[in-house]
C-alpha cells in the first residue's frame, strides 16, 4: 500500500492494525533511505508511540553516496534537502547558509537545477567550489566538480544535466581572517563587559561566521591598549 505526504489517518490505523495483529511491516522507498527527504517519520513516530519496535535496515542514500564521490571535505556536513520552490525563500535560504563552514547538501528537481545554481552563484560566490551529483549509482551518472559558475554553465549547455534526480553538494566557506566591521567590534565588546573574553568570541564566532581565535586576539588587543 502506498503512504505518503497524503495519506491520511486511515492508512496509518490499517498499517498498524497489520502489526497489532502479528503481522510485519516494511517501509520502503523507490529513492533511496527511507525517511531522507520524505515523510515517513510520522510513521514511525506514530508505531512507536504505540509501542511497537522500528528497526532500521540500511540502504543506499543519495545525499551520503554523492558526498563519499564528491571530493569535497566529509568530516563535516548539513543535510539541506529540498531548498524553497520560491526564489525569494529559496535565495534567503541560501543567503543564511552563506558562511557556513560545513559541506552543504541540497537534493533539488530537475526543471529548478539551472536556476537553483545560479541562485547559489549570487548567495556563495562564483568561485565556491561545488559538485552536481545527477543519477548517482545509474547508467547515466553525472558527478561532476567545478566552481559553480563553471557548474551552472555546464547546465545551461546541456540540458540532459537537468534530467534525473540531482544532488547539489557546495564547498563550505572558508574560515578566512577577514576584517572585523565596526557593527561586529561593537557587539564584541558589549559582549565582553558581561562575558569571559573566549566565550563572548565563540558566541560571535557562531553569528558571523570569523573565526573564534581572530575575535579573541581581537578583544586581548584591546585590553592590552
Amino acid at each position: 500500500m502506498a503512504y505518503h505526504d497524503h495519506s491520511d489517518e486511515r492508512a496509518v490505523k490499517k498499517i498498524l492494525a497489520c502489526i497489532g495483529g502479528g503481522g510485519s511491516v516494511a517501509l520502503v522507498s523507490d529513492a533511496g533511505t527511507p525517511l531522507i527527504s520524505d515523510p515517513g517519520y510520522r510513521l514511525v513516530r506514530t508505531a512507536q508511540d504505540a509501542g511497537f519496535a522500528v528497526h532500521p535496515v540500511p540502504g543506499a542514500c543519495a545525499a551520503v553516496a554523492a558526498l563519499s564521490a564528491s571530493g569535497l571535505a566529509t568530516d563535516r556536513f548539513l543535510f539541506e534537502g529540498f531548498l524553497p520552490a520560491r526564489a525569494g525563500a529559496r535565495d534567503n535560504r541560501l543567503a543564511s547558509l552563506a558562511r557556513e563552514t560545513s559541506t552543504l547538501i541540497f537534493y533539488e528537481a530537475p526543471h529548478r537545477v539551472l536556476e537553483c545554481l545560479q541562485a547559489m552563484v549570487a548567495a556563495f560566490g562564483p568561485h565556491r567550489e561545488a559538485v552536481l551529483a545527477r543519477e548517482v549509482t545509474k547508467a547515466f551518472e553525472t558527478i561532476r566538480r567545478s566552481s559553480l559558475q563553471e557548474l551552472a554553465a555546464f547546465v545551461a549547455a546541456d540540458s540532459n544535466q537537468q534530467k534525473g534526480e540531482i544532488v547539489l553538494l557546495v564547498a563550505g566557506a572558508r574560515e578566512e581572517q577577514g576584517e572585523i566591521s565596526p557593527d561586529v567590534a561593537i557587539l564584541l565588546q558589549r559582549l565582553a563587559r558581561e562575558l569571559p573574553a573566549k566565550t563572548a568570541a565563540a558566541v560571535v564566532a557562531d553569528h558571523t561566521g570569523l573565526r573564534k581565535k581572530q575575535l579573541y586576539e581581537f578583544l586581548v588587543g584591546l585590553k592590552g591598549n
